[in-house]
């Protein structure tokens, strides 16, 4: 019986995040194709369900902050997503106007135009909004029932030495590559406030293993006019990831970044192998022990509930705002244009064909992680084509979603911090790339 407890929804959990399917579109993940299902059946009622959401989230945030109603004063639970400061409140309210400019299709071209807020409203807000009414109830599958017990101890002498974490980081870097790199935060952050990672290792395997998914690099590949080099780009993604991972948490700002536990957690550490047990049998009777205290059905709904409410009620608004700003400044704006001035010397002595060019997308994913390569869809050399492709993949720090969700999360991390992380992943994997562009060119 507790074997079962542990396999059964264990196997759920794999099938849902970790299996990969092939589909029309490229490998997908059992998430993926739901939260496809979900997309195709409501169609063009996404934008105006996610925009609902949004206005929701600012009237009932305006009304906490400035009614202080009863619910308000002794938030808990659900409630407590809306009593909030007023700077979150008044986020909250330029978001919901936001996402009714562009829905209704009124006001300055610079938000409401397809390059700006109608990429982040029909794009990626209405991917959240599905995503994660599956992911949030399907998530302890993978999280509560002991796999990341029997995966972490079984990894943790391979994991610990080359990143310094936890092998059941092993999990996250797996479901975001066949899954999605929202996928892979969700992970992170659950097991951060749940005190199995500490501030550092969750920031760490957020800022380095929350990869974009197999089917989106796909997606990159094909736009950039490469897919006949799928293979070799996704092979040098790998590569150059894999050499960041090793190399950025050794750096600041993520080598300062404190060992210390979320107070709402219960710090879980690793377990030395007992002794005159072997290591497989030590796992998995950890992860039988871990299993045997999984919730019960009653909870794992209630927390569900709770997960996709603080998403959609505190995430989306941020994405919206946040999103949008970045867009505006990306592709309305000189300044990264600007900024990229220092990385044309760079890109030349990389011998990049078009360094110019490739200077401004190199640096533009930072906003926007598909950015790159439509800068460098123009660019007449495959060699250049192909760093730009491989950057937008491994670069991985994008304020449209990931910089968003970090912010919004309990990890204490800066705007600042996160260019950094972003400008040394550049620094780290666009060489690598290079020379991997020079050796297939």
């Amino acid at each position: 019986m507790k074997t079962l407890r542990f396999v059964l929804p264990s196997l759920v959990g794999v099938a849902m995040f970790l299996a990969p399917y092939p589909t029309e579109a490229g490998l997908n993940i059992g998430l993926g194709v739901l939260t496809d299902w979900a997309k195709a059946l409501l169609d063009d009622w996404l934008p105006a369900i996610a925009v609902v959401i949004v206005c929701l989230s600012a009237l009932l945030s305006l009304y906490a902050v400035l009614a202080r109603p009863a619910w308000a004063r002794d938030a808990k639970g659900i409630a407590a997503i809306f009593a909030v400061s007023r700077a979150s409140a008044a986020v909250r309210a330029v978001g919901a106007v936001v996402a009714c400019m562009i829905l209704l299709g009124t006001g300055p071209a610079w938000i409401t135009s397809g390059d700006t807020g109608g990429v982040i409203l029909n794009d990626l807000m209405t991917v959240i909004t599905i995503v994660f009414v599956f992911a949030s109830f399907l998530l302890p599958f993978l999280t509560d029932f002991g796999l990341m017990e029997f995966i972490g101890t079984m990894l943790r002498r391979v994991v610990r030495p080359l990143f310094r974490l936890p092998g059941r980081a092993a999990v996250d870097a797996a479901a975001s590559w066949f899954g999605s790199s929202i996928v892979g935060l969700v992970i992170t952050t659950e097991q951060y406030d749940r005190g199995y990672y500490t501030e550092r290792e969750a920031l760490v395997i957020a800022l380095n293993f929350s990869v974009v998914s197999v089917a989106f690099a796909k997606v990159v590949t094909d736009f950039a006019g490469l897919s006949e080099h799928f293979l070799p780009l996704y092979g040098t993604v790998v590569v150059s990831g894999l050499v960041a991972a090793v190399i950025v948490p050794r750096l600041p700002p993520l080598s300062r970044k404190r060992d210390r536990y979320s107070p709402a957690g219960r710090p879980a550490t690793e377990t030395d192998d007992a002794p005159g047990t072997g290591l497989l049998a030590h796992s998995l009777a950890l992860a039988l022990e871990r299993a045997a205290q999984a919730p019960g059905p009653a909870a794992l709904a209630r927390h569900g509930l709770r997960t996709t409410f603080d998403v959609w009620f505190g995430l989306l608004p941020l994405v919206m705002v946040i999103g949008t700003a970045s867009l505006a400044v990306a592709n309305h704006t000189p300044i990264f244009d600007w900024l990229s001035y220092p990385l044309v010397p760079f890109a030349e002595l990389l011998r990049l064909p078009e360094a110019a060019a490739a200077a401004p997308a190199l640096l533009v994913g930072f906003a926007d992680q598909f950015l790159p390569v439509i800068l460098g869809q123009s660019i007449e050399s495959e060699l250049t084509r192909f760093v730009i492709a491989c950057a937008a993949v491994t670069q991985l720090v994008y304020m449209s979603e990931v910089g968003a969700y970090l912010l919004k999360s309990k990890l204490s991390v800066s705007l600042p911090e996160l260019f950094v992380v972003f400008v040394l992943r550049t620094l780290i994997t666009v060489p690598i790339c290079a020379l991997f562009a020079h050796m297939i060119f």
